[in-house]
């Protein structure tokens, strides 16, 4: 696949996996992106996954030929992108490896690397000429292991952008971007906005033509919008207006003061109302949607003088990932001792912009006459 006059893509779609990260479910599969440079020098930027080592070394002799390459650039030690590089080697041993200093302490924990292994080390705004183009590389630590680097070449103005601007799913998957990639930032880089902010301010003053990420589709039109969602996602900023309703049940009767709540927002003409049981739907996908709404309501039995595990797991998920800028409204439940709303106050006491929306939901076991009313005062307090 040709991305600009020297850049092509040589990366491999997988299908076989079931869990990123050992984790994240990948019903579309994922990309692991790999390009090669051709100029008077050829560059070979990042590997794939271990389990394509054939098919991508299949890719880059059909790119390259008779040729050898003359660099390999490396700008992530993710195994999912650096599995292969004395794979690489063995096949091609006079190429020269780039990286930074944290690359190679990295990659010697990593392999154990051919002592006769040529090496570039660069440091931050260094450049590498490679014929009519030259790469600059711009450090981007935390974005998000503490080596990443990403390359800005020109005068093709593309940017190589590491684990920046990825994406969940396979490249041969027609699907929505913002969905996948959006559950991408906030499951895998969502902890470390300052540091995806400072990445984007280096590349503010960039003419960037196309974007060619680590994973997922390489992006080459309308690039404002995708900087946009990015500069949302990493500043915490709420994307959309719209209540988010996330819940755990023990016997229903959490559910139903939900269900109820979702009810009536949408009959006083909530802009969008969202509602999922964390016990039964994707985490991942929770905690997406808690990022992408400005308001969000917990909904949870108390639970060993706790709240219910789901809960704490996805508040604790949202935590990590500094939730901030929100409002939050709350339904507990408890037949002798509610503290379910004590407890989620007090996880988000250190907690940025976060405000609480009176009044806190209290049944006693299950819904009564003044719980329902308390349920439709919170839904106006929402609104």
């Amino acid at each position: 696949m040709k991305i600009s006059d020297s850049v092509k893509y040589v990366g491999v779609d997988d299908h076989e996996v079931d869990l990123f990260e050992g984790q994240y479910d990948v019903p579309n599969g994922m990309a692991y992106n790999s390009y090669v440079i051709m100029d008077e020098k050829t560059v070979v930027m990042d590997t794939v996954d271990i389990n394509f080592k054939e098919q991508w070394l299949n890719n880059i002799e059909e790119v390259l030929g008779d040729k050898t390459p003359d660099y390999l650039v490396v700008s992530h030690m993710e195994p999912d992108h650096s599995a292969n590089i004395v794979n690489f080697l063995d096949k091609y041993p006079d190429t020269t490896v780039v990286g930074n200093v944290q690359t190679f302490n990295m990659m010697g924990q990593f392999f154990k690397l051919p002592d006769n292994m040529k090496k570039l080390v660069v440091k931050n705004g260094d450049t590498l000429e490679v014929g009519k183009n030259t790469l600059t590389f711009v450090f981007a630590p935390m974005v998000h292991w503490p080596e990443v680097m990403v390359e800005y070449m020109t005068p093709e103005n593309v940017l190589f952008s590491a684990d920046a601007f990825g994406k969940f799913g396979a490249l041969d998957t027609d699907e929505d971007w913002a969905c996948e990639a959006r559950r991408y930032y906030f499951g895998i880089v969502g902890k470390y906005g300052a540091q995806a902010q400072n990445l984007l301010k280096a590349a503010s003053g960039l003419k960037i033509d196309v974007i060619c990420p680590l994973h997922g589709p390489i992006l080459t039109e309308n690039l404002s919008y995708y900087l946009d969602l990015y500069d949302k996602w990493s500043s915490y900023t709420p994307e959309n207006e719209g209540i988010f309703i996330a819940y755990t049940s023990v016997y229903g009767h959490t559910k139903e003061a939900a269900e109820l709540l979702k009810e009536v927002l949408e009959k006083k003409g909530a802009p969008k109302v969202s509602i999922t049981d964390l016990a039964r739907d994707d985490m991942a996908e929770a905690v997406e949607d808690a990022f992408r709404y400005d308001r969000l309501v917990l909904a949870t039995p108390t639970y060993n003088g706790d709240v219910f595990p789901f809960m704490r797991t996805f508040i604790d998920a949202l935590l990590e990932r500094n939730y901030q800028k929100r409002k939050i409204g709350i339904i507990e439940n408890g037949t002798w001792a509610p503290m379910a709303a004590k407890v989620i106050k007090g996880m988000f006491e250190k907690s940025k912009e976060i405000s609480f929306v009176d009044p806190v939901v209290s049944i006693r076991s299950a819904l009564k006459e003044d719980s329902r009313k308390a349920v439709n005062e919170l839904a106006d307090a929402l609104l």
